[in-house]
């Protein structure tokens, strides 16, 4: 191993619960519309493009107002985010810690434009990590994004780790190992590695 590509949402932190709320809040006071968006559901629906999300939530409109209403989610949570930071999982800090001097930890993630950066900038992780990529930056699938980490930035042995299937089926597109942090919001047959919590990640050095 020689660097670690990490995923986002339900491996580095759990912004659900403020999401929830800011899509809602969002949703009732620009289209009065009375939605029930939980934490379980955005469990259900992150690691899928923005495009996908919105299809299965506004199944009844047209697919130009499908983007427009999630545009406007999106830039309802990247206010709410702004104001207080989501949660960091346990120890998460202290692993990066000891991490980043050993190998370099990247970002990819099939959010929007700008989601990165806010996670980098609140939970003031920057230092930790060499580069990053996503749906929104480049609208390629996250195996694309994976693989153009990988070339950019010469890597010979990464593995990823993420917590869907989705992830595993990334990598497995990649060709890079997949390994599964259970911790987080999915479930995946027969990974490479799991871990439980992000220290777990110092035994596979």
């Amino acid at each position: 191993m020689d660097s670690i590509i990490f995923d986002l949402d339900g491996t580095l932190w759990d912004s659900t619960p403020l999401i929830a709320q800011a899509w809602n809040t969002y949703l009732w006071e620009e289209f009065h519309l009375e939605t029930n968006i939980t934490s379980e559901t955005l469990k259900s629906l992150f690691g899928q493009p923005l495009p996908d999300i919105a299809r299965q939530l506004f199944p009844h409109c047209s697919e130009e107002e499908q983007l427009r209403r999630i545009s406007g989610c999106c830039e309802a949570e990247h206010r709410a985010l702004t104001k207080k930071a989501a949660p960091l999982y346990p120890q998460l800090r202290e692993t990066l810690d000891e991490l980043s001097p050993r190998l370099p930890l990247f970002i990819v993630s099939n959010c929007q434009s700008g989601y990165i950066e806010l996670f980098l900038h609140t939970t003031g992780l920057s230092s930790y990590f060499s580069g990053h990529l996503c749906y929104g930056d480049t609208e390629q699938s996250k195996a694309q994004n994976i693989s153009s980490i990988i070339q950019k930035y010469h890597l010979l042995s990464p593995v990823y780790v993420g917590d869907t299937l989705g992830d595993y089926q990334s990598c497995q597109e990649a060709g890079i190992p997949f390994v599964f942090a259970s911790y987080g919001f999915g479930e995946v047959p027969n990974p490479d590695y799991i871990i439980s919590c992000p220290r777990d990640l110092l035994q596979l050095l």
